[in-house]
């Protein structure tokens, strides 16, 4: 290789390198994030929760479910994988919510994929045919190394490493991923929850109790859930007392 091809290897090296770094930082301004002095992106806005009430005679929509199935509250988290807000629910506000209430049978989550972006939409159809024990572990890793498959350029490569750890080979993996049916049942659904509910973006939810239906748009924090939830159960009660 002589000089001049030398200097075009290179160039073209740091154009590729620049190019990614730019996509990097176009990616993570879209979810909120500035890259901080030590190289870790960090949020700089925050989403905040609007409420619409839901006529009763909508069908609730379908979805994985965490807890008891029988639980009198549901809420539904419409949900896309590439979605900072709702990797922080997920592995934070949610924790929360799990101990005070998932675990005692008084709330159920049922989780709607609401893919927004082709990463997101091959993470969600993968996660279609992994059975429900293994499902919410899925979806776990997919919150917990948002960044690493959200930035990759192989992140084809990394999802199917965390479909290898919940139970597919990279047979079933692949085929899953390259559903075209699946793909069109995913996007079906999600326009019915655009139609049905309003929703333009996640995360959002559903608390479901009864005939009660709200919708909440945006961020939750574990006080908003609380108020939402204990209100519903202290009626509950009210209600029994005075039979």
């Amino acid at each position: 290789m002589n000089f001049e091809q030398l200097i075009k290897t290179i160039s073209a090296s740091i154009a590729a390198v620049i190019v990614y770094i730019l996509a990097a930082g176009f990616y993570l301004g879209a979810k909120g994030f500035v890259m901080g002095p030590d190289g870790v992106p960090v949020l700089v806005k925050e989403a905040r929760a609007n409420t619409q009430k839901i006529n009763s005679n909508i069908v609730l929509p379908e979805g994985r479910i965490l807890g008891d199935v029988s639980a009198p509250i549901a809420i539904y988290e419409f949900s896309s994988f590439g979605c900072y807000h709702c990797a922080e629910f997920h592995l934070n506000t949610l924790q929360q919510i799990k101990k005070e209430y998932i675990n005692k049978g008084l709330v159920k989550l049922v989780f709607v994929p609401f893919p927004l972006e082709a990463k997101s939409m091959q993470a969600t159809m993968i996660a279609e045919c992994i059975n429900n024990d293994k499902y919410f572990n899925f979806v776990d890793l997919m919150f917990k190394n948002q960044r690493e498959w959200g930035l990759s350029r192989k992140s084809e490569d990394i999802i199917l490493q965390y479909a290898k750890l919940n139970g597919l080979n990279e047979k079933q993996a692949l085929s899953c991923m390259k559903n075209d049916e699946a793909a069109q049942e995913i996007i079906a659904k999600r326009q019915m929850a655009m139609d049905n509910f309003g929703i333009r973006g996640t995360p959002s939810f559903l608390i479901a109790y009864k005939n009660d239906r709200e919708m909440r748009y945006g961020a939750l924090s574990f006080d908003e859930v609380k108020q939402m939830v204990d209100t519903r159960i202290e009626n509950k009660i009210n209600k029994t007392a005075k039979k």
